[in-house]
């Protein structure tokens, strides 16, 4: 998966290093998806990596991290959406953008893709309990991470009269509150992309449903601007 907002081109060894990462990941992957995730040890991964056990994890902690490495370079992406937005555009639109340019392109991390391998990747992941529960801890990740970029969007010059104390609790209630905002946006995004797999992997093409992922994707996001008034 790419990304249009990565950071610089990474120098020879950061390049290998991620060559590997991908070839073992993707040699995983194979035979995952040949034999499922629970048949398969670790030891047969290396093997067909050609590497050893130990080698295997200390590129991979966790048998886990073998599928979910496909998810790495997205633990962050809302964060460097919200961090390179355009001047005046707030974050929240900027998300918004994203995720809809993501749906126009049928970008498989908005669930709205219909290309076999990835149909076969999903329900690799959503089918196997212990990449579920790993992959709360990637969206963990982009909780902070966007909570990070959200309190620096919304950080404001120091008032020269308050306290050193009420600065400090000030400070510390924006980071709470763009914690929280980030765990609602990294859970919306979670739910309609979730959505959108639910209908392909059930059979629709993502152009038929594409129409329908805009709509929920505004909707959603006028949500989050509103608020929990309609449940208040």
């Amino acid at each position: 998966m790419t990304d249009e907002n990565a950071g610089p081109t990474p120098g020879l060894r950061e390049r290998k290093r991620q060559r590997m990462y991908q070839a073992v990941s993707d040699a995983a992957i194979a035979l995952f998806l040949e034999k499922g995730f629970e048949k398969v040890p670790v030891a047969e991964v290396a093997a067909a990596a050609d590497i050893s056990k130990p080698t295997l994890f200390r590129y991979f902690p966790a048998k886990e991290d073998l599928v979910l490495h496909r998810f790495a370079d997205h633990v962050d992406e809302a964060a460097r959406v919200v961090a390179g937005r355009p001047p005046k555009r707030s974050p929240l639109d900027t998300l918004q953008r994203h995720f809809l340019d993501g749906l126009e392109r049928q970008d498989p991390v908005t669930g709205l893709c219909d290309n076999v391998h990835v149909l076969a990747f999903h329900r690799l992941l959503y089918g196997t309990p212990s990449l579920v529960a790993r992959l709360y801890g990637y969206q963990e990740r982009s909780e902070k991470a966007l909570g990070e970029a959200l309190s620096e969007a919304s950080r404001k010059a120091p008032n020269g009269s308050a306290s050193k104390e009420a600065s400090e609790e000030a400070s510390d209630a924006e980071a709470l509150a763009a914690r929280l905002a980030a765990g609602q946006i990294i859970a919306v995004q979670r739910i309609l992309a979730l959505e959108n797999w639910r209908r392909i992997d059930a059979g629709e093409s993502a152009e038929a449903v594409w129409p329908d992922a805009v709509v929920a994707a505004n909707r959603a996001f006028g949500q989050l601007r509103s608020g929990l008034t309609q449940y208040a």
